[in-house]
């Protein structure tokens, strides 16, 4: 991992351009990292995996002024649920994602040793971050940014559920994150250390191209805000399961071998919520490897084939992330007026002609009750 690496500052500081396994090419940032960060702060800490409850700190964002920067609006062709990507013949490419989200009133996470295996082994992977978790991690965000082997993406500012919200307050999921970002790269510009790598901060993007629902669910007024935005909408095909506390690290290789193919994103945490997501990794990756696969970010997977777009957000099944609009607001919690869900064959950019339509939802049993803490995405 040294040499990769010292390889790939070496080139970045001759600015020469690196290729990546996805066919995407893009200028090394190693030198801004390295500039900035010594080896020795990359590293996990003991106990930073950690929640802490009933801080909230970090609940309001402060009030900068700074504006969103504008993007264009997705085409029709690319609106709604990606869920994997088709792929030529022959490529066996797919991208690992890691959530790293926060809620108000507590501190998430960061699972060091998941990004301490992915450095190591020079793995890629996308990391869907949160607004609230970028503010309350000011470091590390700046060193995941800094990173080539990592994307950021936007997994909304407070982990809210967007079906249950009005116009306002989804504009402020979607807001959220970018700002935080924003923050992050504007600290790093000012900084002494990106100033012996003058070309270092032009490899991190200005915006954020991707979003993750917050629990995967979504609805027609939701998805298109986000769409509108210019954020492409990412679901998965294959998870991981590591919010489940019963699934060991064994487990979890299992499953993700199990379900992968050409094209698949792969959902996991980052953020303290997943149990023994680091301890699958060695598992899981060197299996991969041997079947054949590469590992690229989410945006070089998408530049290389077509994208498998759903009529609605889901987990495995479509209607299955509908319970947490009763396991968050209890059972009697209705969604703002003009909030419907999105049904298969009702959006004009649909493309996965199998997927089937969203099933109404129904409180479980124990509507009404607190989410438990290991709620997942």
């Amino acid at each position: 991992m040294i040499l990769r690496r010292y390889t790939r500052l070496m080139m970045a500081l001759a600015g020469l351009v690196v290729a990546y396994p996805g066919g995407a090419a893009r200028a090394g940032s190693d030198a801004l990292q390295a500039a900035c960060f010594a080896p020795d702060a990359l590293r996990a800490l003991d106990g930073e995996k950690v929640i802490t409850r009933g801080n909230h700190d970090f609940d309001v964002p402060p009030k900068s002024g700074a504006a969103v920067i504008p993007a264009t609006p997705i085409e029709v062709a690319r609106r709604g649920a990606i869920r994997r990507v088709d792929l030529p013949k022959g490529e066996k490419l797919i991208a690992l994602t890691f959530d790293l989200c926060e809620q108000r009133g507590e501190i998430a996470g960061y699972d060091g040793a998941v990004f301490d295996y992915l450095r190591r082994e020079d793995i890629k992977a996308t990391l869907f971050a949160g607004g609230k978790w970028m503010r309350s991690h000011r470091a590390r965000t700046e060193q995941l940014l800094t990173d080539p082997l990592f994307e950021i993406a936007n997994h909304g500012e407070n982990h809210r559920n967007l079906r249950l919200l009005d116009s306002p307050s989804i504009q402020s999921e979607i807001t959220g994150p970018q700002l935080a970002y924003d923050s992050a790269r504007r600290r790093l510009a000012t900084t002494q250390c990106a100033a012996r790598a003058p070309d270092g901060l032009d490899a991190v993007p200005q915006r954020i191209a991707l979003f993750r629902f917050p629990f995967g669910a979504c609805n027609a007024s939701s998805m298109t805000a986000v769409n509108d935005a210019g954020l492409l909408a990412i679901q998965w095909d294959v998870s991981a399961g590591d919010p489940d506390p019963h699934q060991t690290p064994q487990m979890i290789a299992n499953a993700i071998v199990r379900s992968v193919k050409p094209g698949s994103i792969v959902v996991a945490h980052g953020n303290g919520r997943g149990w023994n997501t680091a301890a699958a990794l060695p598992l899981v990756i060197p299996k991969l490897k041997a079947m054949g696969y590469s590992f690229v970010t989410v945006s070089e997977l998408l530049a290389r084939g077509k994208p498998v777009i759903a009529g609605s957000c889901y987990d495995t099944r479509p209607g299955d992330t509908d319970r947490y609009d009763f396991l968050l607001a209890g059972a009697k919690a209705k969604p703002p007026l003009g909030a419907t869900p999105i049904e298969t064959g009702s959006l004009p950019w649909l493309t996965d002609s199998k997927a089937a339509p969203e099933a109404k939802a129904k409180p479980p049993a124990s509507s009404g009750t607190p989410l438990p803490p290991t709620w997942p995405f």
